[in-house]
């Protein structure tokens, strides 16, 4: 008798993450995990928390990545203008304010490759920013250009 499988997991995401400085963690992970539900995704599903540089000191992103047990990797400026055309809430304000249109939905496709997709664009709470990028296609874990701390 053959064997029946259910659906495919879900392929690993990466989670992207932008906020004010000084924000509360537990507003960050609150919102992470609200990104996760849009996507119909669980902690286990994430592979990394990705964010802009500047943020790498941000007590909350480190704690988003504590939370899901994944590490945190931040991207320069350049490399998230590099994704401008595939984001789909651009903001001039982010770009005057940090050299990028956005930092959730550009740190979250940059991390997850150049065939990725949002399948969650930014959502926001008071002082964060949340998007879901994935899959890499090739499941190359390795991402150009990205610093890693866990």
């Amino acid at each position: 008798m053959p064997s029946v499988q259910g659906p495919d997991p879900i392929a690993k995401l990466v989670l992207g993450l932008g906020c004010e400085r000084n924000t509360a963690p537990e507003e960050v992970i609150a919102l992470a995990e609200r990104a996760l539900a849009d996507a119909g995704a669980s902690a286990s599903d994430v592979n990394f928390v990705a964010s802009l540089d500047v943020r790498a000191e941000e007590l909350a992103i480190h704690a988003a990545g504590r939370h899901f047990s994944v590490p945190v990797r931040f991207f320069d400026a350049a490399t998230l203008a590099a994704e401008s055309a595939r984001l789909q809430n651009p903001s001039d304000i982010v770009f005057a304010h940090t050299g990028c249109h956005g930092v959730a939905e550009g740190a979250a496709l940059a991390g997850a490759g150049p065939e990725a997709i949002l399948l969650v664009p930014k959502i926001r709470s008071a002082h964060a920013t949340a998007a879901i990028a994935g899959p890499r296609p090739d499941g190359d874990a390795q991402v150009p250009g990205a610093s890693e701390a866990f």
